[in-house]
């Protein structure tokens, strides 16, 4: 997070000097770069570039930049901060991911890796520390291991901390990690456990460990291995009764131990669900409405509709809104994005991740002040995706982003900006498909002044807080954002504020850094309302 007040100077005859985006505001040119549709912003430094990059990921393209570029660049930025501070930079990937500010969690694994392999003593050691707290899952745990394969760095601070991510987890902790994520990407527990030579620390360690790597064959000895081995076993050969029967008596059996025959059955999906995770059942609402599980007025659409109703639980599971977000929009569309699957969605499901949608951010009570929301719709902004999630556009995230930090307020207007700036028919009230659709094009080039030019020429005089959500792209206003502000102060509010909430893992932004005025967000930091409200 970066506190960002105008230090520009009127020009020698008094006038105040405005210069095109397209060129750097004179005096301050080592201080802005070249934004990559060729204007010039501001640049972050590293501190908040890392935060931009753990919140929104780097993996898919934008309109400008390729994934792979985007990566490369948030990668140096990475490094250059554990060379400045290691244990901040682990401290700090850490307090993102087990706050679930971000969509998804691989780019706080990928930066962990990065401390683990770039990393002074102190900091490999704090980083192996940090190892179960961000990669708490095998899917994370793989992403870790196959990013230090990628860099070479499989010494022994690896082995240990990774044999210490195994042997430190309760028995029936880690038999769930063993059976519910068996492999992904290419890499299974097998080959890390081989990998890292892990020795076990106790017998029935030993047994799980044998089981694992010997593809499901037991110890000679007879070593007792935990219940859920045995169920999984079972449940292999079950029919649907048998099943049903064996989910009631362990209520660590997931949908992802279960045959694929034992799938179509939405009995089975019943007695698995009341022990489902939020994750997963999200991501399964098509797939259960698909079976039958989910249809009007039944009980298993009851249990699905009250479990989206827990705003305790969905804090809990660290589930982020732009995942609510996602669910609304493919559940929405009644298909999968590969496949044959197709359902009819459940309109009482659909308001349910409406609902919750919103109870996800952590509010605080309204701050009575004046809020103008400047949604970029400009073309840049409709390619790509948040935190790689291939649903949501950027803009269409940065609309519903605006009425999530709205939702408390009573004074606010909305506006949406390309080359031209327009009012946007939407409010905090409206759901989310309704607001989606007011901000469809059409699209143009990028003035991130608008906002502010608007707000001047319009006199709003009640502006206390500019909020720009954009993917800081801007290159064709005539007015640097930060001169547009600087007049409206002059003019109306010389405490006005402006927030840059950036939408894509660039560290460029239109925020001035010397500016105590200005704050610079990641885009869809789950905490945005908060700061913004406490800015």
């Amino acid at each position: 997070m970066n506190h960002y007040v105008n230090t520009i100077a009127p020009s020698k005859s008094g006038k105040k000097a405005v210069t095109p985006q397209t060129a750097p505001i004179p005096g301050r040119e080592n201080e802005m770069k070249q934004n990559n549709a060729g204007g010039f912003t501001f640049v972050l430094d590293d501190w908040g570039y890392l935060d931009r990059f753990l919140i929104l990921g780097s993996d898919k393209s934008t309109y400008y930049t390729s994934a792979a570029k985007l990566t490369k660049d948030a990668a140096g930025a990475v490094s250059r901060c554990i060379k400045a501070d290691g244990l901040k930079t682990v401290a700090r990937i850490q307090e993102i991911s087990e706050a679930g500010r971000a969509p998804k969690n691989d780019p706080a694994v990928f930066a962990l890796a990065l401390c683990a392999v770039e990393g002074d003593a102190e900091t490999v050691k704090a980083a192996y520390a940090a190892l179960p707290k961000v990669a708490r899952i095998g899917t994370h745990l793989f992403q870790f291991v196959s990013a230090l394969d990628a860099m070479g760095k499989w010494n022994a601070a690896a082995k240990r901390g990774v044999s210490a991510w195994y042997t430190a987890r309760r028995d029936d902790r880690l038999a769930v990690q063993f059976l519910k994520y068996g492999q992904r990407d290419g890499w299974s527990h097998r080959d890390v456990l081989r990998l890292a030579h892990v020795k076990p620390q106790t017998d029935v360690q030993s047994s799980m460990f044998h089981y694992v790597v010997k593809d499901g064959a037991k110890r000679a000895d007879g070593a007792a291995l935990p219940p859920l081995f045995e169920a999984v076993e079972q449940l292999k050969k079950a029919d649907a009764k048998q099943a049903i029967k064996l989910i009631e008596s362990n209520k660590d059996i997931t949908w992802e131990m279960m045959p694929t025959e034992l799938q179509r059955d939405a009995k089975v999906w019943d007695a698995l669900l009341p022990n489902m995770g939020l994750t997963a059942m999200i991501r399964k609402l098509g797939q259960l409405t698909d079976v039958g599980l989910i249809k009007p007025l039944s009980e298993g659409s009851k249990q699905v509709i009250a479990k989206l109703s827990d705003a305790e639980a969905l804090k809990a599971a660290r589930i982020h809104p732009v995942a609510l977000l996602n669910a609304f929009k493919q559940y929405g569309a009644g298909k999968g994005l590969k496949g044959s699957l197709t359902w009819k969605a459940d309109q009482r499901v659909l308001d349910a991740l409406n609902d919750s949608f919103y109870e996800a951010f952590q509010f605080i009570p309204s701050t009575g002040e004046g809020y103008l929301f400047g949604i970029d719709i400009s073309g840049s902004m409709t390619i790509g995706a948040i935190a790689g999630l291939p649903n949501l556009a950027p803009y269409e995230a940065a609309a519903v982003m605006a009425m999530a930090i709205a939702r408390r307020e009573r004074n606010y207007f909305f506006g949406g900006f390309s080359h031209t700036f327009k009012e946007l028919k939407i409010s905090p009230t409206m759901r989310l498909d309704a607001a989606l659709r007011a901000v469809q094009g059409p699209f143009g080039s990028t003035d991130c002044s608008l906002p502010m030019v608007y707000a001047k020429e319009e006199r709003m005089s009640g502006v206390d807080k500019f909020v720009v959500i954009t993917d800081n792209e801007t290159y064709a206003g005539r007015v640097q954002p930060v001169q547009a502000l600087r007049d409206y102060r002059s003019r109306y509010d010389k405490n006005a504020k402006l927030v840059v909430i950036g939408m894509t893992a660039t560290n460029f932004t239109i925020a001035d850094p010397k500016d105590p005025g200005m704050l610079d967000i990641a885009g869809f930091d789950a905490a945005a309302p908060q700061l913004i409200q406490q800015f």
